[in-house]
C-alpha cells in the first residue's frame, strides 16, 4: 500500500470539483482513500467546501472523519449541519468518540440532537459517558464491549457473544462478569472452544484480569497499558461493576497530547496552542515565561552590580560570565530532563535524598573534567593562575548546585501534583542561571581576596 500524500494538486482538484458540484466524481476519487486521510483534505478546505464534502459522502466514513478533523475545522462543519445531521453522525460512532463530539456541541441542541439518535441504547450511553471528566478513565472509555456471565454454560455464551459484537468494532478481550455486573475476570477463546458446550464459564475463566477505576487518570491508565502490553483495559465504577473499556488506539492519543503538552512546557508556552492560533493566543501562551527570562536577566545584572569593583579590577571575570550562567541552565536542564522523563515512565527508584546524592557525585565528576579544561585553558591564555583557579573551583560548584536544583525541583512539583515538566523549560534555566552567577561572584571573590 502507497502511503498517502497530499499535495497541492490533491487539494486544487478537490475544490475544483466541489466548486463544478461534480459529487460523483468526488465520491469516487475518494471511495477507496483512508477517513485519517479525507480529514486531512478537509482540514485544507474552507467551511463551505468542507460541509459539502462531509454531507456528501457517506455517515459510516464521514463520522470517523469527524473524529480526525482539527477541533475549529470540526467545530465550523457540524455549525453547518442540521440536528437530525449531526445524530446520523454519532450514530455511525463508538460511543467514546460521539461523547466527545457531543461534548463540544453548542449546550443548547445536545437535547435535541440525542433525542434524534434512532438507537436509543446508543444514545443512553452517550450521556452516560458524558457524565464523567473528560481527564479521567471514565471519560476516555468506550462502552462498547463484549461481556458474559459466570453462570452461563458454553453454548448461552456463544449466542450472547455473537450478539453483543454486532455493536463491538473490534472485539479485544471477552469480560466475564457476576449478576451484579461485576467483573470477575476474562474469558480465553481457545478455553471457550474446546470447553464443552455444557460446561459453565465459572469452571474455564481467568480470574486474573488488570482494570483500572473510572476516575483513574488517563496518563496512569497509559502507564498500566505500556507496562503490560495491554490492547484493551478493562473500566470499572466505585463498587467493581464493569462499565466501560478503553483500547490502545485512545491511549495513543494520550500519550500524544501528554508529548506534545510538556514539549511545549519545556519551550516555555504556558498554554496548549498551535502554529495556526492567532497571535494574540500565541502571545498569551509565550508571554508569561519570556517576562519570567526577562526578570531573571535584571536579577543577574543586579547581582553583577553588586560586583562592579572586583569586575573593574578583574576584567576577565566578566567575560567568563556568559560561560557560567550557559553551564548552569545546561546542567539543571540536563538533570530536570532525566527526571521527568523517570517520573513520566514511572521508573524512578529509591528515595529523594538517595537521587539528589547521585546527581550531586555526578555533577561533581563532570565539575572536576570541565573545571581542569577551564583551569588550564585560562592559566595559559591568560598567565594567572588565581584567577584561573577562582573561576574554575566556581564553576565546579554552579555545576553541582545546577545539578541539585534540576533534580529537586521536578521531584518537588511532582509530590505537589505540579507538572514536573515546568522544571524542563526557562523556570529551570532562569533559577540556575541566577544562583550560578551568584556562586560565581561570591567564590571569585573569596579566592581572591577582594
Amino acid at each position: 500500500m502507497t502511503p498517502f500524500k497530499l499535495t497541492e494538486e490533491l487539494v486544487a482538484e478537490i475544490q475544483q470539483l466541489v466548486q463544478d458540484k461534480s459529487g460523483s466524481s468526488l465520491q469516487s476519487l475518494l471511495e477507496e482513500v483512508h477517513y485519517a486521510d479525507v480529514a486531512e483534505i478537509i482540514n485544507e478546505l474552507n467551511e463551505d467546501e468542507a460541509t459539502y464534502l462531509i454531507k456528501l459522502l457517506d455517515s459510516d466514513k464521514t463520522s470517523d472523519v469527524l473524529t480526525e478533523l482539527d477541533e475549529d475545522v470540526r467545530e465550523a462543519i457540524l455549525g453547518n449541519l442540521s440536528v437530525k445531521e449531526i445524530a446520523g453522525e454519532l450514530e455511525e460512532l463508538d460511543t467514546d468518540d460521539a461523547a466527545d463530539i457531543v461534548g463540544e456541541l453548542p449546550k443548547e441542541i445536545v437535547a435535541e440532537v440525542i433525542s434524534e439518535i434512532e438507537d436509543k441504547e446508543h444514545a443512553k450511553d452517550i450521556v452516560d459517558l458524558l457524565r464523567y471528566n473528560e481527564n479521567s478513565a471514565g471519560g476516555l472509555m468506550a462502552k462498547e464491549l463484549v461481556k458474559v456471565r459466570e453462570n452461563w454454560d458454553v453454548l448461552t455464551c456463544v449466542k450472547e457473544m455473537r450478539a453483543q459484537a454486532e455493536n463491538v468494532t473490534r472485539v479485544h478481550s471477552i469480560y466475564v462478569v457476576d449478576d451484579a455486573d461485576k467483573l470477575k475476570g476474562r474469558l480465553s477463546l481457545k478455553d471457550l472452544l474446546t470447553t464443552s458446550t455444557k460446561a459453565y464459564i465459572s469452571e474455564v475463566y481467568i480470574p486474573k484480569v488488570d482494570s483500572v477505576n473510572v476516575n483513574e487518570k488517563p496518563e496512569e491508565v497509559a502507564k498500566i497499558m505500556s507496562k503490560y502490553d495491554l490492547e484493551a483495559i478493562p473500566v470499572v465504577d466505585e463498587i467493581g461493576r464493569l462499565v466501560g473499556r478503553i483500547t490502545i488506539d485512545d491511549i495513543v492519543d494520550v500519550i500524544k497530547e501528554e508529548a506534545e503538552k510538556d514539549y511545549q512546557l519545556a519551550a516555555g508556552i504556558s498554554q496548549d496552542v498551535e502554529a495556526d492560533d492567532s497571535i494574540w493566543d500565541l502571545t498569551r501562551a509565550r508571554l508569561p515565561w519570556l517576562i519570567l527570562g526577562l526578570l531573571g536577566g535584571l536579577g543577574a545584572a543586579a547581582i553583577m552590580g553588586g560586583f562592579e569593583t572586583m569586575i573593574n579590577k578583574h576584567a576577565i571575570l566578566f567575560f567568563f560570565t556568559p560561560l557560567i550562567a550557559a553551564m548552569a541552565g545546561n546542567v539543571g536542564v540536563q538533570s530536570s530532563a532525566i527526571i521527568v522523563q523517570g517520573l513520566a515512565n514511572d521508573d524512578l527508584k529509591g528515595s529523594i535524598s538517595n537521587r539528589l546524592i547521585k546527581e550531586m557525585l555526578l555533577a561533581t565528576l563532570n565539575g572536576l573534567i570541565l573545571a581542569a579544561i577551564l583551569l588550564l585553558f585560562t592559566w595559559i591564555w591568560k598567565g594567572d593562575f588565581y584567577t584561573a583557579l577562582a573561576i574554575s573551583i566556581s564553576l565546579i560548584v554552579v555545576i553541582v548546585v545546577a545539578g541539585i536544583i534540576g533534580t529537586f525541583i521536578p521531584l518537588f512539583l511532582d509530590k505537589r501534583d505540579i507538572d514536573p515538566a515546568i522544571a524542563t523549560g526557562p523556570f529551570i534555566t532562569t533559577s540556575n542561571d541566577i544562583f550560578g552567577i551568584l556562586i560565581y561572584f561570591w567564590i571569585a571573590k573569596l579566592v581572591l581576596g577582594i
